[in-house]
């Protein structure tokens, strides 16, 4: 398997043509090949368009409000009693808030039948971020595992060693992590025009393929298959020691259960699909024609994230409480009208975010 400097060298003497190059961008201005005639073949036009775009504006209507929610309730929790769980749901948060924030950029180019129309600069970039915080999200949730099984498993020798330190360092390697796997993107990335039709990281020959595909399943073995499986492991066993546990509270087991499933859910509906497109692709020798429906999923990763959010803190809980109950009265024109944001005080009260409060029965 080679390695990531290897590909990317290898990419960048297969897709950088100095002749062709504006600023540090490769721009290629090539014949359509077999392979981008079989896509384009493939490619039913309209309907999928009309998905994507579809799929986008929900999952930035979604994840938007509810993402700036947790981020303001876990940064006033990391202010006032900073712990590991806290600083990696902060970081997946704002993981989550990056991808949206590029992705009205993403709207454009679906709502212009999947042409770039955008300043050409702006097509490496909105791709680096956006598979960036695709896969740091795999990193953070698997973190995040790990940390709810050594409190339920080791609770006494874990404590001891639970520093919040260990999760900036740790939420610093992930970002240092996907942000070199994903920076091929700046290589591969190439702006095409033919007439009128601009793309942007779409249709690669069958030379840039015999490198792209190789690439991609090195990504989804590191930043996927990896993380999937220690996050199994993880969530099998915290719910299975949890369960076991006679003086945990029926209540706190069913977060339990919630948070294993809602953060399972997260790896089989939203990253797998992508993933398996690395695998077939690679066997296969091509992009799969589905591959478009399985980014879709990945993209909606960032609607998903505040149910595990939700399950994880009472703080989270709290303040989506308060402002859904907040927006109704509104609605009604009756009943509490506070702000979607829960107090100091009660964020104090919930001194164990990240870990959750099921967590508190086990390891004491």
């Amino acid at each position: 398997m080679p390695t990531s400097s290897a590909v990317a060298t290898s990419l960048a003497s297969q897709l950088v043509d100095p002749e062709r190059t504006a600023g540090f961008f490769p721009l290629s201005e090539m014949q359509p090949t077999d392979s981008a005639r079989a896509e384009a073949v493939a490619d039913p036009g309209a309907p999928i368009i009309g998905l994507v775009l579809a799929i986008y504006i929900i999952t930035f209507i979604t994840g938007l409000p509810t993402n700036l929610l947790a981020l303001v309730t876990f940064v006033r929790q990391v202010r006032h009693r900073p712990n590991p769980g806290a600083v990696l749901l902060l970081s997946l948060t704002v993981s989550d808030l990056l991808l949206l924030l590029f992705l009205p950029f993403k709207m454009a180019e679906a709502g212009t039948n999947m042409t770039w129309q955008l300043p050409v600069i702006l097509c490496p970039i909105t791709n680096y971020c956006y598979y960036t915080c695709i896969y740091v999200s795999t990193l953070f949730l698997t973190a995040l595992g790990v940390d709810r099984y050594l409190s339920v498993a080791f609770p006494v020798q874990y404590k001891l060693r639970r520093r919040p330190a260990y999760a900036m360092a740790a939420s610093v390697a992930f970002w240092v992590l996907a942000c070199a796997h994903c920076s091929v993107v700046f290589i591969g990335t190439y702006y095409r025009k033919h007439g009128l039709s601009q793309k942007c990281y779409d249709n690669f020959s069958s030379d840039q393929l015999h490198v792209v595909l190789p690439f991609r399943l090195e990504l989804s073995l590191v930043l996927f298959w990896l993380p999937a499986t220690i996050t199994i492991f993880c969530y099998v066993n915290f719910v299975r020691i949890l369960l076991a546990l006679p003086n945990i509270p029926r209540r706190r087991k069913h977060r339990a259960v919630g948070l294993a499933v809602a953060t399972l859910a997260n790896f089989v509906i939203c990253f797998a699909p992508y993933n398996i497109s690395h695998v077939v692709g690679f066997v296969e020798k091509r992009s799969p024609p589905w591959r478009i429906y399985a980014l879709l999923l990945s993209t909606f990763n960032a609607s998903l994230d505040p149910v595990v959010f939700y399950f994880s803190s009472n703080a989270v809980r709290k303040a989506f409480v308060t402002c859904l109950t907040s927006v109704a009265g509104r609605v009604r024109g009756a009943g509490p009208q506070g702000p979607c944001l829960v107090t100091s005080r009660e964020q104090g009260e919930d001194t164990r975010t990240g870990s959750g409060d099921e967590l508190e029965g086990s390891s004491g």
